[in-house]
Protein backbone atom coordinates (compact mmCIF):
# COMPACT_ATOMS: atom_id res chain seq x y z
CA UNK A 1 0.00 0.00 0.00
CA UNK A 2 1.00 3.59 -0.54
CA UNK A 3 0.71 6.21 2.16
CA UNK A 4 1.20 9.95 1.82
CA UNK A 5 1.41 11.94 5.04
CA UNK A 6 1.24 15.71 4.79
CA UNK A 7 2.22 18.28 7.36
CA UNK A 8 2.99 21.96 7.67
CA UNK A 9 -0.34 23.64 7.07
CA UNK A 10 -1.72 26.33 9.33
CA UNK A 11 -2.81 29.93 9.70
CA UNK A 12 -0.57 32.71 8.48
CA UNK A 13 -0.95 36.40 7.71
CA UNK A 14 -0.76 37.68 4.18
CA UNK A 15 2.84 38.05 3.10
CA UNK A 16 3.96 35.23 5.33
CA UNK A 17 5.45 31.85 4.54
CA UNK A 18 4.70 28.19 5.15
CA UNK A 19 6.40 24.98 4.13
CA UNK A 20 4.37 21.88 3.43
CA UNK A 21 5.86 18.39 3.58
CA UNK A 22 4.60 15.11 2.18
CA UNK A 23 6.29 11.88 3.18
CA UNK A 24 5.59 8.90 0.95
CA UNK A 25 5.89 5.26 1.96
CA UNK A 26 4.97 1.84 0.64
CA UNK A 27 5.11 0.60 -2.93
CA UNK A 28 5.80 3.98 -4.47
CA UNK A 29 8.51 3.13 -7.00
CA UNK A 30 9.02 3.86 -9.79
CA UNK A 31 7.66 7.38 -9.40
CA UNK A 32 6.57 9.38 -12.41
CA UNK A 33 5.80 12.58 -10.56
CA UNK A 34 4.90 14.09 -7.22
CA UNK A 35 2.93 17.24 -6.81
CA UNK A 36 0.72 19.52 -4.82
CA UNK A 37 -2.88 20.40 -5.56
CA UNK A 38 -5.29 22.62 -3.69
CA UNK A 39 -9.01 22.98 -3.32
CA UNK A 40 -10.84 25.97 -1.93
CA UNK A 41 -14.48 25.72 -0.85
CA UNK A 42 -16.83 25.60 -3.82
CA UNK A 43 -14.04 25.15 -6.34
CA UNK A 44 -12.43 22.27 -8.18
CA UNK A 45 -9.11 20.83 -7.12
CA UNK A 46 -6.33 22.54 -9.05
CA UNK A 47 -2.68 21.84 -9.71
CA UNK A 48 -0.25 24.01 -7.75
CA UNK A 49 3.12 22.47 -8.58
CA UNK A 50 4.57 19.20 -9.84
CA UNK A 51 8.07 17.76 -9.86
CA UNK A 52 9.47 14.94 -11.96
CA UNK A 53 13.00 13.57 -12.17
CA UNK A 54 13.93 16.34 -14.55
CA UNK A 55 11.60 19.27 -14.21
CA UNK A 56 9.20 21.34 -12.18
CA UNK A 57 6.03 23.07 -13.24
CA UNK A 58 3.86 25.61 -11.49
CA UNK A 59 0.44 27.15 -11.80
CA UNK A 60 0.70 30.70 -13.08
CA UNK A 61 -0.88 31.97 -9.88
CA UNK A 62 2.03 30.73 -7.74
CA UNK A 63 5.03 31.20 -10.02
CA UNK A 64 7.75 33.17 -8.31
CA UNK A 65 6.22 32.63 -4.87
CA UNK A 66 6.10 28.84 -4.39
CA UNK A 67 8.92 26.33 -4.80
CA UNK A 68 8.50 22.57 -5.00
CA UNK A 69 11.40 20.30 -4.11
CA UNK A 70 12.02 16.67 -3.37
CA UNK A 71 14.33 14.74 -1.04
CA UNK A 72 14.76 11.36 -2.69
CA UNK A 73 16.52 9.87 0.33
CA UNK A 74 13.47 10.63 2.48
CA UNK A 75 10.83 10.05 -0.21
CA UNK A 76 9.50 13.46 0.72
CA UNK A 77 8.26 16.35 -1.37
CA UNK A 78 8.10 19.91 -0.08
CA UNK A 79 6.23 23.03 -1.05
CA UNK A 80 7.80 26.26 0.14
CA UNK A 81 5.17 28.98 -0.01
CA UNK A 82 6.27 32.60 0.27
CA UNK A 83 4.42 35.89 -0.09
CA UNK A 84 1.17 34.14 0.71
CA UNK A 85 -2.10 35.76 -0.28
CA UNK A 86 -5.62 35.28 1.05
CA UNK A 87 -6.52 33.63 -2.26
CA UNK A 88 -4.01 30.87 -1.47
CA UNK A 89 -6.36 29.69 1.28
CA UNK A 90 -7.33 26.09 0.54
CA UNK A 91 -6.84 22.49 1.50
CA UNK A 92 -3.55 21.37 -0.03
CA UNK A 93 -3.20 17.78 -1.20
CA UNK A 94 -0.09 15.82 -2.00
CA UNK A 95 -0.21 13.57 -5.08
CA UNK A 96 2.07 10.77 -6.25
CA UNK A 97 1.89 9.13 -9.64
CA UNK A 98 3.49 5.73 -9.87
CA UNK A 99 4.68 4.54 -13.26
CA UNK A 100 3.87 0.83 -12.93
CA UNK A 101 1.60 -0.59 -11.90
CA UNK A 102 0.20 2.77 -12.93
CA UNK A 103 -1.72 4.50 -10.20
CA UNK A 104 -2.29 7.88 -8.59
CA UNK A 105 -2.34 8.41 -4.83
CA UNK A 106 -3.52 11.27 -2.64
CA UNK A 107 -2.72 12.47 0.84
CA UNK A 108 -5.37 13.39 3.35
CA UNK A 109 -4.93 17.13 2.82
CA UNK A 110 -3.68 19.93 5.01
CA UNK A 111 -5.44 23.24 5.55
CA UNK A 112 -3.68 26.47 4.68
CA UNK A 113 -5.42 29.67 5.74
CA UNK A 114 -4.05 33.10 4.86
CA UNK A 115 -5.59 36.04 6.68
CA UNK A 116 -5.65 39.53 5.23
Amino acid sequence: QVQLVESGGGLVQAGGSLRLSCAASGSIFPITAMGWYRQAPGTQRELVAVITSGSTNYADSVKGRFTISRDNAKNTVYLQMNSLKPEDTAVYYCNLIRRYPANSYWGQGTQVTVSS
